[in-house]
Formats: structure tokens, C-alpha cells, sequence
């Protein structure tokens, strides 16, 4: 609905005014009239008009008095005001026209025109009150969204920045000048190029909108995230004349962590490097890096539910955050802990100003005994406990990466010690992690270069002195170091997983060379060849399709393979190893349990996963004639093995006294140095043509 405009009439003449009201309402208008100024006066100050028709001559207060008042309060703008005089050429016309009158109409009053001009002012006014209200509300609009304005004008290179701008990054209006450099100049070296990259495409025509995320300097000297959008004005060429848009500040969404509400990784790195100078500016001044790591997390997870999970998280948070605040701080008075998420199951915190190390290791311990108590999770009672890795400034660094790099390789130590939880670095944990960072790299290469090799160790029948297998072991022969035992790469081959794919080299080759040597050597031929399968073989379920293409590509017979298998890999998930060892001897592969005795040794596991053979670690075998324990373990695992007719091998035969005891104990194999230690196979070649483990034993 349109709303009626509102008119003013003020004329001392009683006839004049009904005239023109009665004619002005029949026009649509709403119309109110006064007799004089101060009635005038007194109805402009009680309630809004849209315009003034005013009398100049009038008794008392005169129409020029009248709009020398009302101009102080409201402008040309917000109150038209066309003067009605009897004088057109008059003083009375120009001086109301310098006092702010809009316009002029003269007696007699000529209607028409009267509306004419009546009409062009109240558009005029409606036009600039719309454009005000637009100006309002936008204003409004980027108020509430807290975001500073900018107009780039690519002709002139000069640029308005709003008010709200400048504020965001700590100036007053006066303190920012119109160039372009008052923007680009504040962007983080790392990020410039990246900013300069998206404005020159989008200058060059690239379409759609600017918008790039970056780092500003604050006056504080503080780099604030800012998210920068506009859009080119371009002319008829296409050339971009102009640039505006609006800066957001996203500091806070960009560096806390949106589950706990704690500083994020990137706050924590900042607040980290700060430290790190203020330890290059300041003698004395020592801080500590905490990285805190829930143990478990995965199997609480899995318990709870990723909902119930996430609840636990704020928790733990709380409750550390409490920890940190308690009044036995170890940090100075104008000092503080900074707690931050770093990641799914980590949290890091910084401990400022500091004496020592021994300041963050109380620090450590008065995190986990915060945690002792258990949590309350949705109806349940959910024990937490952390492992905490530690490092200090003293140790000197250039930037947070090396302090945190030394925290997190303190905290795989503490993860990796059983009876540790927690660690503060030293540079020896720096050296190890150096070694075994090399270490996995050169396992990945020589993989990739085929550098793994495979050696035999003979399995001589006790009896006879017959070689009746091999135990294929695998070596490393490295480019630099030589020939590199399983020792020293075994572990880190099991913990990146790398086991797997040398345990399928090792396979491969094995019955090849098996195969090899039964086309060779024909009934002289050994057995079996016997290889060592990882718990990660065996737990990936394949194992079984895994060997059955391997023999079909080697031709080798399954009777002729048997694959050994710890304890422990077994025992991890019965089920799953009894189905897979199922299916392999399906197959007709028979298998060893290898180091038996060593791990978490069961009579029912012998039964129930149909062992073939049981081999005597050598660690019993060893202390054969030194104790009467070794001997007296050796004979009970032979004797459980042949009662459940399994035969036994011996492993770390190395004098004859060990050889005679097993004889007499009934072992039915042995391996080890006393016959001969690990070979290539152009050396077990030999061993086979010749069988000179035989005439030992007077065969």
C-alpha cells in the first residue's frame, strides 16, 4: 500500500490555506495547515512532514524566520520547503533561497505549476530518503557481518579502505593512507605470491569472483587469517577499471579447533614460534613443548561410537586444561600454559617461561594424574590414561618445527617403552630416529631395487645326518654396508609393514629355488623347504591364495613347502589363523611352530590348529649342559610334540653335547651353527651333493 505524502500549509490568510488544502487533498495528499510561524514551528517539532508550503509575510514570526529555524534541524533533503510569496522578482525569493528554501511558487498561486514543482521535491525527497535507507541498511548489514570494505581504483592505483578495515588490523582512520601497498605490503610472505597469483587472473578476465584466504599483519605484530573477496568493474574493452569488495577476519574459525574450542595446530605453531624467538631474544628464558597422546583412543572408539567418542575428547580436554590452571603452576607470574588439539588423539601444550626440564616433567605427571579418575560418558565409565613426550628450549632450536619434531620423537619413545610414560627428549633420541628414518627409506629402495637376497640353513635328520630341508632366512645386501643380517632390519620392516612385501620375495624365491633343486638333485633332493611367514602375512587373509599362485608359477609341489609361524602370530586371532592354516594344508602345505615355548604357549593350540612340526627355540636349546632346566624344557616340548604326533627340530644346535642329548631325547631334526650357518644357495648346492652331515653320524 502506498503511503499518502504529508504537507505542511502555513499561511496567515484563512482563505489562502483552505484553498490550497482542499485542492492539495483532493490531489491525494495528506494536508495539514498552520495559521502562523510559531504554530508552524511547533507542528515540524512534533511529528514528521514530507513537505513545507510557507508563507513569507506573516505577523509575528515571518516565513524566512520560520525556515531559518526549521533548516537548523533538517536539511533540504529531509524537509522541502517551497516558499509562497506575493513578489517574484523580490529580495524576499533570493533570500530565502540563500536561507535553504528548495523552491519558490507566487500569489496568485498557479496550481498546476504548484503541483509540478510540489511533485518534483517530494520525488526528489523520496528518492534520497530511499537511498539513505539503502546506505542504512547496508551499513547495517556489514556491521553485523564485521567485515571492513575496500575500492580499489585501477586508473588512479588509489584505494578507499572503510573505516572497519582499518580497524581490524589495529589503525585509526588517519594511520592508513590509499595505496595498494597498505594491503599487499601486510600479507605474510607466504602467502604473497599466492595473493598476487589470484589477482592478476582475476584482472586478466578469469571469471567469477576474487576470493583468497591469507595471512595479515596486525599492528600488534600478529598475523591475523583474513578471507579477501571482490569483484572487477570493467569497460567496454573489457579492461578492469576497479576492484571493491569486503576483508573478513577468520582468525577464529581458522585457528581453533571446532570439537573442544582449544587453539588448533595452527594458533599453537604461531604462539610456538613466538616462543622460539623470545628464546633467541631473552637469556634465560626457557619454555617446554608438550605432546600429549591419549593411549587406546581407536579401541575406545570402536566402544563407544564416534559420538560418544567425541563427548570423551571435550572431556579430556577440560580436564587437562584444569590441570594446566592449577595454583601449583611451575611458570612464572607473568607466564602461562598454552593447551591446544593436535590432532585425533593429541593435544600439545606449551609451558612458558619455565626454570628446567624438571618443571615440564611435573607439569607431565600432574597431566596424568588429572586423568586417573574415570569419565562419565553417556552412562558409562570410560578409564583414560596419556603418554607424554617432552622437549625444552635449552636444547636450542631455529623454528617450532624442530622442537615439536623432538617432542613427538620423545613420545614415540615413551610409546614405544612399556614401563614408560613419559619421556623428555635428548639429542641420542634425535640421532636413533635419524638412523630409523634412514633405515625405513633404504627398506622402501631395496625393495624396489630387488637388494633382498635369501640364504639356507640345512635341516639335518638326527638320525641320519641327512639334510632333509632348508629354513630360507632372508639378507639384505646393501649397496654401502654389505651383506646386512635380519637383526638390524626385521623390526622397522614389521612396523612399516614392509615385512610384507619381503615376505612375499622371500616366498617367491623359495620355491623357485626349491623347484630348482628337486629338478637338480631329483631323490637327493632336500624335502621341504620351510619359510618364515610375518603375523602381518598371516593377518591379511590372503595367505592361502597367496601360496597356491606362488607354487603354480614355480612349479613347485605344496608337499615340498612348509611355511613356519610364530606363536604369537597365531594367537593374535585364532580363528582367523585356524581357517587360513586350514585351507593351506588343504593346499597340502604342512606347518612349524617356530620358537616354541618363547610366547604364549597353550596345549590346546597344538591340537587345534593341526601343527605339523613344533621347533625348539634356541634359547632352550642353548643352555643344554649348562643347567638342567634347558635340558629338562627341551625334553617336555618333545615329548607334548610327539604325543601329539608332531615332529620336532631343534633350532640352535651349535656343540656335539647339544646334538647327543637331542638324539637321545628322540628329536627327529636339528639346524644350527654346529652344521652350518646360513648360506646362498650356490653353497647349499654343495652341501646337498655332498651330504656331509652323514658321515658324522656313521651313515
Amino acid at each position: 500500500m502506498t503511503t499518502r505524502a504529508t504537507l505542511l500549509v502555513v499561511d496567515d490568510n484563512e482563505a489562502n490555506r483552505d484553498v490550497l488544502s482542499r485542492r492539495l487533498t483532493l490531489k491525494g495528499y495528506d494536508v495539514t495547515v498552520a495559521a502562523n510561524g510559531a504554530d508552524a514551528l511547533a507542528l515540524v517539532e512534533s511529528q514528521p512532514f514530507d513537505l513545507l508550503l510557507l508563507d513569507v509575510e506573516m505577523p509575528g514570526i515571518s516565513g524566512l524566520d520560520v525556515l531559518t529555524t526549521v533548516r537548523r534541524s533538517k536539511s533540504s533533503t529531509q524537509l522541502p520547503v517551497i516558499m509562497v510569496t506575493a513578489r517574484s522578482n523580490g529580495s524576499d525569493v533570493v533570500e530565502a533561497l540563500r536561507l535553504g528554501a528548495n523552491d519558490y511558487v507566487t500569489k496568485p498561486i498557479d496550481f498546476p505549476v504548484a503541483l509540478a514543482r510540489i511533485g518534483t521535491h517530494l520525488t526528489l525527497k523520496h528518492a534520497v530518503d530511499d537511498l539513505h535507507e539503502s546506505e542504512e541498511r547496508y551499513a547495517l548489514a556489514m556491521q553485523g557481518a564485521n567485515d571492513g570494505l575496500w575500492d580499489w581504483n585501477l586508473v588512479t592505483n588509489e584505494v578507499y579502505w572503510s573505516e572497519r578495515w582499518k580497524a581490524m588490523l589495529g589503525y585509526e582512520p588517519s594511520e592508513i593512507g590509499t595505496t595498494p601497498a597498505e594491503w599487499l605490503g601486510r600479507v605474510h610472505a607466504d602467502d604473497l605470491p599466492r595473493v598476487n597469483g589470484a589477482l592478476a587472473a582475476h584482472l586478466a578476465g578469469a571469471g567469477g569472483q576474487y576470493e583468497c584466504e591469507h595471512r595479515m599483519l596486525h599492528r600488534d605484530g600478529t598475523f591475523r587469517w583474513v578471507l579477501c573477496r571482490g569483484a572487477a568493474i570493467r569497460n567496454a574493452a573489457g579492461a578492469a577499471t576497479r576492484l571493491a569488495g569486503s576483508l573478513t577476519d577468520i582468525t577464529n574459525a581458522k585457528v581453533s579447533d571446532p570439537l573442544t574450542g582449544l587453539p588448533n595446530h595452527v594458533l599453537f605453531a604461531d604462539l610456538l614460534d613466538r616462543a622460539v624467538k623470545r628464546s633467541e631474544r631473552r637469556a634465560g628464558y626457557v619454555f617446554a613443548l608438550l605432546v600429549v597422546s591419549l593411549d587406546r583412543l581407536a579401541a575406545i572408539g570402536d566402544t563407544l561410537g564416534p559420538v560418544s567418542t567425541d563427548r570423551l575428547l571435550v572431556a579430556v580436554a577440560q580436564r587437562l586444561q584444569a590441570s594446566l590452571r592449577c595454583t601449583d603452576a611451575v611458570t612464572s607470574d607473568n607466564a602461562g600454559a598454552t593447551l591446544a588439539r593436535h590432532g585425533a588423539d593429541q593435544f600439545t601444550a606449551l609451558l612458558d617461561d619455565i626454570t628446567d626440564a624438571n618443571d615440564a616433567v611435573r607439569v607431565s605427571e600432574r597431566l596424568q594424574r588429572g586423568l586417573e579418575r574415570p569419565f562419565e560418558i553417556d552412562g558409562q565409565q570410560v578409564f583414560v590414561s596419556v603418554t607424554i613426550g617432552i622437549a625444552v628450549s635449552t636444547t636450542g632450536y631455529a623454528g617450532p618445527e624442530g622442537i615439536l619434531r623432538d617432542a613427538t620423537t620423545a613420545l614415540h619413545r615413551a610409546q614405544s617403552d612399556p614401563n614408560s610414560s613419559c619421556e623428555l627428549f635428548d639429542p641420542v633420541m634425535r640421532e636413533r630416529a635419524v638412523r630409523r628414518f634412514q633405515l625405513e627409506t633404504d627398506l622402501r629402495n631395496a625393495i624396489e631395487q630387488n637388494e633382498f637376497v635369501v640364504h639356507y640353513q640345512p635341516i639335518v635328520a638326527i638320525g641320519s645326518g641327512r639334510i632333509v630341508g632348508f629354513e630360507s632366512l632372508v639378507r639384505w645386501r646393501h649397496p654401502s654396508r654389505g651383506i646386512v643380517p635380519p637383526a638390524e632390519f626385521i623390526e622397522a620392516a614389521e612396523d612399516t609393514a614392509l615385512i610384507v612385501p619381503i615376505g612375499r620375495l622371500v616366498l617367491r624365491e623359495s620355491c623357485r629355488q626349491m623347484a630348482e633343486w628337486r629338478r637338480t638333485f631329483g631323490e637327493d633332493a632336500p624335502e621341504a623347504i620351510c619359510v618364515n611367514i610375518s603375523s602381518q602375512q598371516l593377518a591379511l587373509g590372503n595367505l592361502a591364495f597367496e601360496v597356491e599362485k606362488v607354487l603354480g608359477e614355480t612349479g613347485l609341489s605344496p608337499a615340498h613347502l612348509k611355511l613356519e609361524i610364530t606363536e604369537s602370530a597365531c594367537i593374535s586371532d585364532l580363528t582367523s589363523a585356524r581357517e587360513t592354516l586350514a585351507r593351506l594344508q588343504a593346499l597340502g602345505v604342512e606347518w612349524s611352530m617356530d620358537d616354541f615355548g618363547t610366547g604364549y604357549s597353550s596345549l590346546s593350540y597344538l591340537h587345534q590348529l593341526h601343527v605339523n612340526t613344533v621347533k625348539v627355540d634356541r634359547s632352550f636349546v642353548s643352555r643344554i649342559g649348562e643347567d638342567a632346566a634347558g635340558a629338562e624344557m627341551v625334553r617336555v616340548i618333545v615329548g607334548l610334540a610327539h604325543n601329539f604326533s608332531m615332529n620336532v627340530v631343534a633350532e640352535g644346535v651349535e656343540r656335539e653335547e647339544h646334538l647327543t642329548l637331542l638324539r637321545a631325547l628322540g628329536c627327529e631334526y636339528a639346524q644350527g651353527y654346529y652344521f652350518s650357518k646360513p648360506i646362498d644357495s650356490h653353497a647349499a648346492d654343495r652341501l646337498i651333493a655332498s651330504q656331509p652331515f652323514c658321515a658324522e653320524v656313521g651313515v
